[in-house]
């Protein structure tokens, strides 16, 4: 069958969790690896409240994923986390080989989207800049950019109180 990339949620119970983390963690990989697939990222999301209760845990510690395996061993995988005592909920999402690498990277906090972000950023920062070197921001359903920063302040220095022009 065909090899495709997935996202794997956990929300494992987090006193288990507490105790003993890395075991917890590293039982995440090996189940995928028995099944015969490989895991390209693995790392800790967070703890949060839960929406509401689950086997009396109103916290989860939330564990994140990405791994390639045969569509048909999904099943086997499902199952068992289904079995498994540290995890309260699991989610597998297929993600498409077109943004697959992209999102791989960004989870490991790769280059790629470091790249594309810095390159976004300085086109926005030429853009923003009205000339004197302050920034500008633009307000929702303002026709004119505002001031932000250091123009704002000897703008609003040079007008009475109560004036806003």
């Amino acid at each position: 069958m065909t090899e495709n990339v997935y996202e794997g949620m956990y929300i494992f119970d987090p006193g288990r969790f507490a105790r003993d983390s890395a075991n917890i963690a590293d039982r995440i990989g090996k189940m995928i690896e028995e099944v015969g697939g490989n895991v390209l990222v693995s790392r800790l999301w967070e703890e949060r409240r839960l929406a509401y209760p689950i086997k009396g845990n109103r916290k989860g510690t939330y564990w994140l994923t990405y791994f390639r395996v045969d569509s048909d061993k999904l099943t086997k995988l499902n199952r068992q986390c289904d079995i498994s005592d540290d995890i309260l909920r699991h989610l597998f999402i297929k993600i498409d080989e077109r943004i697959a690498e992209t999102v791989v990277s960004h989870a490991e906090g790769g280059s790629a989207v470091a790249d594309a972000k810095s390159a976004d950023t300085k086109s926005t920062d030429a853009k923003s800049n009205n000339g004197t070197g302050d920034k500008v921001e633009d307000k929702a359903g303002g026709d004119e950019a505002q001031p932000v920063g250091a123009a704002a302040e000897a703008k609003s220095a040079d007008s009475p109180p109560g004036d806003e022009s």
